[in-house]
């Protein structure tokens, strides 16, 4: 067991260690609009917009929920193994779904989930990985190829201290070739963000006023200063937003500016940046407060579930999958079980079992296991012999076909031999 923080004799905090970075606009990997709001291009501005929120939270959540399998290759051959210590502890603080989280929403806001490999095995192989804030990673990738801080051969560092780059695990979202630095999610929507940040901020203001629009006070008696203007404005606000009435003398004349909610657009243009922000990440519209159209508001619950899996969560698992599995032995890989996200009825899951187990894909203890249930005692729940081998003789062909006939997706079934009923 090793660390590589204890070799540079500091922690975060502690007296001589570098001070944090802050990221600006130059520091993103993906070109910001000069039109963002700075607000936009952070993690903690962006996520005061509810869909972007949301949008992380859904991620990072369906991607914690799912369970882990670990398998071993070996030609042709599949076997199930128990997962390795890096996916039951992987952490000094938190389960491994907090770890996952950590891990998605690094992904999620800043197109990079930067780790460091904290203890191993005695064979070497990671049994710990600590991710690091992207805001302190700092990677030199852009020099010529072959030389050292390129794409081939990286410099990383954190908090301004060079990191052993064999300790390094890097999960980029997107890159653009010649880079190891993923691509920021953040900067891609920026526009967007402060579009929505903003329609937030007037709306709130309008709800702070009291729901009344601003007006204008004329006097057409008396001529005031700028002082004494801002004192009257001043006064007007705080009745205005006090809910209390308006008292003035009979020289003085006001003429609000009226203007509707609905005029304003303010819920049509909150759901347009719901929908933006979905579409870049591939969440269904809904899932964050945005709006679905076309053929797609027909579509089952069942159905837009799928798409989320296919459409948002599949690129995400795909890189986790085969990054974390760089960590294991030879040969060795994970898989996350997205089926877990589908879950479907009682009667739906039944159907699925029964057909699962007449072509011999699951044993009844694998069934049972799905369903939270204990395996047959005696190990008589381990046979994965399709059902119309099984009943030989007891089964006729006859009735083979008319059973594949009712259902085609039974076209797995093969006929017994020697028996033509």
């Amino acid at each position: 067991m090793r660390n590589p923080f204890r070799r540079w004799g500091w922690t975060r905090g502690s007296a001589g260690a570098p001070e944090q970075r802050d990221l600006g606009v130059n520091d993103v990997s993906w070109p910001a609009d000069d039109l963002a709001a700075p607000s936009a291009l952070s993690e903690s501005g962006a996520m005061r917009l509810s869909p972007v929120f949301a949008a992380g939270r859904l991620l990072a959540s369906s991607v914690s929920s799912l369970p882990i399998h670990q398998y071993r290759r070996a030609g042709q051959t599949t076997t199930h193994l128990p997962l390795a210590s890096l996916f039951q502890k992987p952490a000094s603080q938190g389960t491994i779904d907090d770890w996952l989280v950590r891990a998605m929403l690094s992904l999620v806001y800043r197109g990079n989930a930067v780790g460091i490999v904290t203890e191993r095995d005695w064979l070497e192989f990671p049994t710990k990985i600590e991710w690091l804030n992207p805001s302190d990673v700092f990677v030199q990738d852009t020099n010529a190829i072959g030389t050292r801080g390129s794409f081939t051969d990286p410099v990383w560092s954190y908090l301004g201290v060079e990191l052993p780059s064999e300790d390094v695990v890097h999960i980029p979202w997107m890159t653009l070739p010649g880079r190891v630095w993923g691509l920021s999610p953040i900067a891609a929507y920026a526009v967007t963000v402060s579009t929505g940040l903003a329609a937030q901020k007037f709306v709130d203001d309008y709800f702070r006023a009291g729901g009344q629009p601003p007006g204008r006070f004329k006097n057409t008696m008396q001529t005031i200063d700028q002082k004494q203007a801002s004192v009257i404005k001043r006064r007007i606000v705080q009745a205005i937003r006090s809910h209390e009435p308006i008292v003035y003398g009979k020289d003085w004349d006001y003429e609000p500016i009226t203007i509707s909610v609905q005029e304003a657009q303010f819920c049509e243009t909150q759901r347009l940046t719901a929908t933006q922000i979905a579409a870049i990440y591939g969440i269904p519209p809904e899932k964050i407060g945005g709006e679905t159209g076309g053929s797609y508001s027909y579509s089952s619950p069942e159905q837009r579930q799928i798409e989320l899996v296919q459409d948002a969560l599949l690129p995400y698992l795909t890189r986790l999958q085969n990054h974390l599995s760089e960590c294991l032995p030879r040969g060795q890989f994970i898989k996350f079980d997205a089926d877990a996200l589908i879950r479907v009825d009682l009667a739906g899951r039944m159907d699925a079992y029964e057909k699962g187990r007449l072509i011999g894909m699951w044993n009844i203890d694998e069934i049972r296991a799905k369903e939270d249930e204990a395996p047959l005692p005696g190990g008589q729940g381990q046979d994965y012999t399709p059902l119309p081998i099984q009943a030989g003789a007891n089964i006729t062909v006859p009735q083979i076909r008319e059973r594949r006939d009712r259902d085609p997706e039974l076209h797995l079934i093969k006929t017994p031999r020697g028996n033509h009923g």
